[in-house]
């Protein structure tokens, strides 16, 4: 049997969209054994994914927080070991940075697949890899990244992307009764007013319930206040992503700004109104086979009106 390695580590988001492209290498190689190198906060949501045979957790973030530490240590010797236990197929990084993902993929054992020197952010990343590929970089990432994968093992990516996540399956109770509300991410800049999610939040919470959820401390605060404005509105306590993966997959729509969470209700095909401030959306806007409205642009934030507009569309 061969084995395949796929490294993306973070974030959220691009972990998301690089689903499609494990979905369609599984098409092609039924017979081959996929392993993969993420963020170790992010590993029960790729666990999720049915193609997935070894998730390999690395605490990136805590080696870059306390590179000293003796937990930090651990972590690196228990990554060199999963990731030197088996001889590799293929090594596929479709992370494309240096630190992050292409010193990892030096690691392993294995013919190491990765973008070439115009492909990517970071191009000494590229000097790690045995096979440097050409990907066109005016595409969405999970365009790039089913390109790559493909090169690497050898096909042509086609059709629409598949994410493998089964949103029937993961559904709890009675689904379609609540509105999520997504007002976190890690960028400030891409964040939407919170007096204008204290509006939405008093309009929509007229006929449905509103779930408001948090990640940090500081979107704990700013969730309280926003679901304070209606009896309808709460916040639930903080989870690990595949209960947040549940919770999304039970919404009767979603509202958020562009951050990961706003991808994997996507990915679930949850109906969908993403607001759009200080990126954009033909890049890495939201991709999924549920309505998808997407409010906004990069430099020019919708208004509460404009995205009510939208909820209304979608709820037609």
């Amino acid at each position: 049997m061969a084995d395949v390695l796929f490294i993306k580590t973070s974030s959220l988001g691009d972990v998301i969209h690089h689903m499609p492209a494990v979905t369609e290498a599984r098409a092609h190689r039924p017979d081959a054994r996929f392993a993969w190198v993420v963020e170790e906060a992010f590993a029960p949501l790729v666990r999720l994914h049915p193609a997935i045979d070894q998730v390999i957790p690395v605490a990136g973030r805590q080696w870059r927080a306390t590179p000293y530490s003796a937990s930090a240590w651990r972590n690196i010797a228990e990554l060199w070991r999963a990731v030197r236990a088996h001889s590799f197929e293929a090594v596929i990084d479709t992370q494309g940075l240096f630190f992050k993902s292409a010193l990892i993929a030096r690691f392993a054992r294995g013919r190491r697949h990765g973008y070439d020197a115009q492909s990517i952010k970071e191009w000494p990343a590229s000097l790690v890899y045995d096979v440097r590929h050409h990907v066109a970089w005016n595409q969405h990432a999970i365009a790039r990244n089913r390109a790559l994968t493909g090169h690497a093992l050898g096909y042509a990516p086609a059709g629409p992307p598949e994410f493998g996540l089964d949103r029937a399956r993961l559904v709890e109770g009675n689904a379609s009764s609540y509105a999520v509300l997504l007002h976190g991410t890690a960028r400030p800049s891409k964040l939407w007013p919170e007096d204008l999610w204290r509006l939405l939040t008093a309009a929509l919470a007229t006929d449905i319930d509103v779930v408001v959820p948090f990640g940090t401390e500081a979107e704990r605060t700013r969730a309280e206040r926003i679901a304070a404005v209606a009896s309808r509105a709460r916040v639930p306590e903080r989870a690990r992503l595949d209960r947040m993966a549940q919770l999304i997959a039970g919404a009767a729509f979603v509202v958020g700004v562009d951050t990961g969470l706003l991808h994997l209700a996507a990915a679930l095909g949850v109906p969908l109104v993403a607001i759009f401030a200080a990126s954009e959306p033909g890049l890495t806007g939201p991709v999924g086979t549920g309505p998808i409205a997407v409010v906004g642009g990069q430099g020019a934030p919708p208004s509460a009106a404009e995205v009510m507009a939208a909820v209304g569309r979608l709820r037609r």
